[in-house]
């Protein structure tokens, strides 16, 4: 699985919004001074994640986002979903239904699904709290915790 900019970028400047959040609302020419982000690429996810439900934005002076919910209840893989970012480690249009190949699928394509769940989890047990609270030095036991007691804002995915 490869996560790309779009991914990184929206789990970046979710950060900063919950690392600056008792400053009031961020307008996101902040956000990408702070954060070294062009200002019209968060312009583009700051609308996929306001039409998440992930952020609210604040109209007028002194204006700009805040996370529509606690840190705690906003984990990685909520905001990489708000952004359209597959959460999956094969290559398949439609891991569940379709193959890798033409018509059938591969005899490791339950690996490649296995191990994207996986991943899933492990990013869906890592909110912002966990992530302001760590830093960048990001918590080696986060996989530890028990995924069951996790409550996100927009849910678990789907059966595989």
């Amino acid at each position: 699985m490869k996560l790309t900019t779009r991914g990184r970028y929206a789990v970046t400047a979710m950060l900063d919004l919950a690392q600056h959040g008792e400053e009031g609302p961020s307008n996101l020419a902040d956000i990408s001074a702070r954060q070294e982000i062009s200002l019209s690429y968060l312009e583009q996810l700051f609308a996929k994640l306001r039409r998440s439900g992930l952020v609210k934005s604040i109209r007028g002076p002194g204006g700009g986002y805040q996370l529509a919910h606690t840190p705690q209840r906003i984990s990685v893989a909520d905001i990489i979903r708000a952004v359209d970012e597959p959460i999956q480690a094969t290559s398949c249009k439609d891991y569940q239904t379709e193959g890798c190949r033409k018509t059938t699928r591969c005899i490791t394509h339950d690996l490649w699904v296995q191990l994207g769940n996986h991943i899933y989890d492990y990013l869906d047990s890592v909110n912002l709290a966990h992530l302001a609270q760590n830093g960048s030095a990001m918590l080696a036991g986060a996989h530890d915790h028990d995924h069951g007691d996790h409550h996100t804002a927009m849910g678990k995915r789907g059966a595989a």
